[in-house]
């Protein structure tokens, strides 16, 4: 009589870890039960004579199978729950388990999978999750019943993972249908039934919306006002698909940057298509009344201008007049400086490009060229690469490092007789006369590829001095600085005209620089007439300041202190007494009727010394520090400093090439293309939580 092993979950023995995964081999059937023996020899004259004596079976296979003996010297192993047979012993051979465990893992056995569904349970031999050694898995894969639940097969989780990775890696959405990915899935897990097109297109959209509604939330808490940046991506259809972001700082004093809506526009060339875009954003996220400035990606006609003003004059109050409205994008300026100036020396950028090019594409001429570079012992750390035509930044580094590696370039046609229309000495002065000049559009450009989100002062000190160098180049009597610089200049003049006075007005909101560098670069750029562009800059942030004062929303110390998310009473228990006499709607009333002394507060500010220069300094950070000092003024500095300058993703600053929606995208409904990648934008940005701040690294010479 066979002695049955008693429930193991209620003696606490040892039991496999959960997992959903089948098991697949003789090998991991082993790891999960290595007492059970599957090659033992058991003679039956030795069972019959001392039964007592016999092994007790360990195996949690017993739990589910008896053993029949069918004939003589014959056994068999038969399921308690469907009742099937299978081969255990014949003669002196045991089969052992292994195929026992296969019934019950798999999910073969009916019954007990019908129980299992039932009962919301797995099998008791899923495989471990993961086999890193064969030699300790018996020791670390096990945990007690007691301590390690069971893991049911969830069909809904699968679902939802599916729909994420669809979201997270561009997958189309018609994989779910493709042959061979649903073969795999099968054999994976035999027990999913795979979904279909419109199924998963509904579980992304599903997971699109629970997204958007903690943005929603962020949204709504958002005590500023919030700025938009604009990016049109053409298609091949001649339709347009406007990627809308928004940018923000939270009561935490935190930046934030949010792809909100990719809006189709059937006709983007239109003068109405941003301003629908527009439109269309702040209807969405009930944002009437809470935008402050607009970056787009390109320059608008005057048509265009008109349109989204007058939408936005009835959407929300203008600021200033709608002079924050409309900007331009920096990294799509500077590209298209850098390109045009490539351009104008097109046929030394490409002898350049050739003499990398040869170089590069044999192993023994880069041999032979590092033989060389080592007997010149030129000190150079640069390593040759060919350059990517679509992104101006490796261009940039190529002309850079052929330039330092120029001396060997020179003698390389001594060892290599093959190497020929070697550049010139005057080809390497034009070379590096080029470098000089792309290297501040390439600092500039790198600022906006680091994970923090830079606030929009930083970039004055980028900007006037690449105005006032290119203004001084194209200048030169040198004949090609003057006409390469020139081209540049012209370029640059037009990002700066129309950019100048917000980076102005950010600037004047750090307290290192204030006014002060406005000044100072202005007189460098304008000469005599800087003092009339000072006052343009000094008037308008005057005029915001008032506007602010105006606001219904009252900015006193209480409001400041409830925009950090503390509590008045909490920090100061000297106040409780004056907000219990109503002395807080006191201060109110005479902020919004004494602009004197609402004007004040940023006079004061002006008038105060400027902080040390350090090279590394959080500018919202302080604001924060002193917001109650400032209270209106904090709250106008936090809109000022999230002004974007650049309206594309870090990874698209030096594209060369405008970004365009793919054909597949573009056969899907607008509202999927949407889900599909504003998820993705909000998924990425939880996985990496980068700082909220650029501390960008600044030395002015005042």
């Amino acid at each position: 009589m066979e002695v049955e092993n008693p429930n193991p979950i209620m003696n606490n023995e040892l039991v496999p870890m959960e997992d959903t995964q089948p098991i697949e081999t003789e090998m991991q059937l082993d790891l999960l039960d290595p007492e059970a023996n599957h090659s033992e020899e058991l003679t039956p004259s030795i069972v019959e004579q001392q039964p007592t004596k016999r092994r007790k079976k360990k195996s949690l296979v017993w739990e589910h199978f008896t053993i029949e003996t069918v004939g003589v010297g014959c056994r068999r192993a038969c399921c308690k729950q469907c009742k099937q047979s299978f081969a255990y012993s014949t003669g002196n051979k045991v089969a052992g388990t292994s195929h026992l465990k296969r019934h019950i893992a798999k999910g073969t056995c009916p019954v007990l999978l019908r129980n299992q569904e039932r009962n919301n349970q797995s099998t008791p031999y899923s495989a471990p999750p993961k086999m890193s050694s064969f030699t300790d898995a018996p020791k670390r894969r096990y945990r007690t019943a007691a301590s390690v639940p069971y893991l049911s097969f969830d069909a809904d989780r699968c679902r939802h993972e599916i729909a994420r990775m669809i979201i997270m890696h561009d997958y189309p959405l018609h994989m779910v249908e493709h042959p061979g990915f649903v073969a795999f899935v099968q054999n994976l897990q035999p027990r999913f039934d795979m979904v279909s097109f419109n199924t998963v297109q509904g579980d992304c959209v599903a997971t699109y919306l629970r997204e958007k509604a903690i943005i929603q939330r962020v949204i709504e808490g958002v005590p500023g006002r919030i700025c938009l940046t604009l990016d049109l991506w053409p298609s091949s259809r001649t339709i347009g698909y406007m990627f809308v972001s928004g940018q923000f700082i939270d009561t935490e004093w935190k930046m934030h940057r949010k792809l909100l809506n990719v809006i189709m526009e059937p006709y983007p060339e239109s003068d109405t298509a941003f301003s629908h875009s527009v439109a269309a954003c702040l209807s969405d996220w009930n944002m009437d009344g809470k935008l402050f400035s607009v970056t787009i990606n390109q320059p608008l006609n005057d048509a265009a201008v008109d349109n989204m003003r007058a939408l936005l004059s009835v959407k929300n109050p203008l600021v200033l007049n709608g002079q924050l409205l409309v900007g331009n994008c920096l990294a799509r300026s500077l590209s298209r400086i850098v390109e045009d100036a490539v351009i104008s020396v097109h046929g030394l950028v490409e002898k350049i490009r050739d003499s990398v090019k040869y170089v590069k594409t044999s192993e023994s001429r880069e041999e032979k060229f590092i033989e060389v570079k080592q007997q010149l012992q030129v000190p150079s750390s640069k390593t040759l690469a060919i350059d990517d035509q679509t992104r101006w930044n490796t261009t940039y580094e190529m002309l850079l490092a052929a330039s330092e590696l120029k001396e060997v370039f020179s003698c390389l046609d001594t060892t290599d007789p093959d190497y020929k229309d070697a550049p010139t000495g005057e080809d390497w002065k034009q070379v590096e006369t080029l470098c000089t000049y792309l290297k501040p559009l390439f600092d500039t450009a790198n600022l906006l590829t680091t994970a923090a989100t830079p606030t929009t002062n930083s970039f004055f000190h980028e900007a006037w001095k690449i105005q006032l160098e290119l203004a001084r180049a194209a200048t030169s009597e040198d004949p090609f600085l003057s006409t390469l610089t020139k081209s540049m200049q012209e370029n640059f003049n037009k990002y700066w005209k129309s950019s100048c006075f917000i980076l102005a007005i950010a600037v004047v909101m750090d307290p290192r620089f204030k006014l002060k560098l406005v000044e100072f670069s202005f007189s460098k750029i304008y000469g005599d007439d800087s003092a009339s562009y000072v006052k343009i800059v000094d008037d308008g942030i005057h005029e915001l300041f008032l506007e602010y004062v105006a606001l219904p929303l009252s900015l006193t110390p209480a409001y400041a202190e409830a925009m950090n998310g503390q509590s008045v009473n909490s920090e100061d228990p000297q106040e409780i007494g004056s907000n219990g006499l109503g002395l807080t709607d006191f201060d109110v009333y005479i902020m919004e009727t004494t602009s004197q002394l609402a004007k004040s507060e940023l006079d004061q500010y002006l008038e105060e010394s400027l902080l040390p220069r350090v090279h590394e300094f959080d500018v919202v950070g302080w604001w924060k520090v002193n917001r109650r000092k400032y209270p209106t003024l904090s709250k106008m500095a936090c809109d000022i400093l999230s002004i974007p300058v650049c309206t594309v993703p870090a990874a698209s600053v030096f594209d060369t090439v405008r970004k365009e929606m793919d054909s597949y995208r573009c056969s899907l409904r607008p509202e999927t293309v949407e889900a599909l990648i504003c998820t993705k934008d909000w998924l990425q940005s939880e996985i990496v939580e980068a700082p909220t701040t650029t501390q960008v690294k600044v030395e002015v010479p005042i």
